[in-house]
């Protein structure tokens, strides 16, 4: 899963408004040199129409494929109508506004209405060959058709396979997520019963304290109630999961083995020895493991990164950031399949994360995950 770009697509809909324009701009002459000065005028406007709606089909998929057709339909069938001196339909440039509106629908709309607008394109195409078998305009409408129905189904293969990639990825994770939710309920349950034998050692000795371990095995069950509630919504609601890891030993543990085969790492975390939910540390650990792999494999040129590690009054905080130059770097390699389960995994557990370059150079992940209160109930 890559991260998405926001500039990516403003460049797209730029390039193909030049290549509109200058398409048409270069049909408008032609016309204007073999049929006479005001020829090109209705196949001008015609195909700005297309373009035009070409460009808009994020908007509207089905619809702006729906009025392209209707408007090429108009091209093709006024120049037939008798005593009409008009030159042919489906233009250069109005095929090119078609072939992005085919290949667009090919690629993201269901089966039954991308075959349609795909039939549609293919008869206007029939029909400009049966009025002008041997031109050049219809030659040039058939391989727009052709190349916009192979492209569109290349990609709507390839998104197919990134999205069946991805959900594997989310069950692996799933069965991870498994022997955490165990790890946890087996840790708090451990708790309890050592709890529960010392308040019948205390009962025998001195009963009136017996409350107080009362109290110390409500809190853990109640801990033991939320933990589970928070990872088995995990299971329920998403598709994601992490591997239940150790805390900042773990941490420390898995910086010192990571610069033995990389970048050197310098780790920040809290002074104080406060205690986090598992699926919270677990969430920690993982973030950093995953960023770090990234950092290995896309980022090598980079010299250091920092891991911090932060911890407040409501939310824990992580950020691993890496130093790579600019050139070494690749957004669009950096979000991998692994961040699809972070990022789910974090916002199921009321947090955030985000990922992307830093301002002059290197790479950042940072996340912010809600530590819950203690209050029984």
């Amino acid at each position: 899963m890559t991260i998405p770009n926001p500039w990516a697509k403003v460049v797209l809909t730029v390039g193909l408004g030049v290549t509109f324009l200058a398409a048409i701009a270069i049909q408008a002459v032609a016309l204007a040199e073999t049929w006479g000065a005001s020829s090109w005028v209705p196949g001008a406007a015609a195909a700005v129409v297309v373009c035009g709606l070409a460009l808009m089909r994020h908007l509207r998929q089905t619809w702006t494929a729906v009025a392209g057709m209707f408007v090429a339909a108009l091209a093709v069938l006024v120049p037939l109508l008798p005593g009409t001196q008009l030159p042919a339909g489906l233009g250069p440039s109005m095929a090119l506004g078609l072939a992005v509106l085919i290949g667009s629908a090919v690629r993201v709309l269901p089966t039954v209405r991308a075959g349609a607008i795909a039939g549609t394109g293919l008869l206007l195409v029939v029909a400009q060959f049966a009025a002008r078998p041997a031109t050049a305009v219809s030659a040039i409408a058939t391989a727009s058709w052709l190349a916009a129905v192979g492209v569109g189904l290349s990609l709507r293969r390839l998104d197919e396979r990134a999205k069946a990639t991805a959900q594997q990825v989310r069950r692996v994770e799933r069965l991870d997520l498994a022997r955490e939710l165990h790890d946890i309920v087996a840790h708090h349950i451990t708790g309890m019963l050592i709890q529960a034998q010392a308040a019948q050692i205390v009962a025998q000795r001195d009963p009136r304290n017996v409350s107080d371990s009362l109290v110390e095995i409500e809190t853990s069950g109640f801990e033991a109630m939320a933990a589970m509630r928070r990872v088995v919504g995990l299971l329920r609601d998403t598709d994601d999961a992490a591997p239940a890891s150790p805390g900042s030993e773990g941490l420390s543990t898995l910086v010192e083995r990571f610069s033995r085969q990389g970048p050197k790492v310098r780790l920040h975390t809290p002074d104080d020895d406060t205690e986090w939910p598992p699926e919270v540390t677990s969430t920690v650990y993982r973030i950093v493991q995953e960023s770090l792999t990234n950092v290995l494999r896309h980022a090598r040129h980079a010299r250091s990164i920092d891991v911090t590690v932060g911890r407040d009054a409501e939310a824990v905080t992580v950020e691993v950031a890496d130093d790579a130059p600019p050139n070494s770097a690749r957004p669009h390699h950096r979000g991998g399949y692994g961040l699809i389960g972070m990022r789910e995994r974090v916002e199921t557990l009321g947090g955030s994360l985000s990922a992307g370059p830093r301002p002059g150079a290197g790479w950042s992940v940072r996340a912010t995950l809600p530590v819950p209160t203690r209050e029984p109930g």
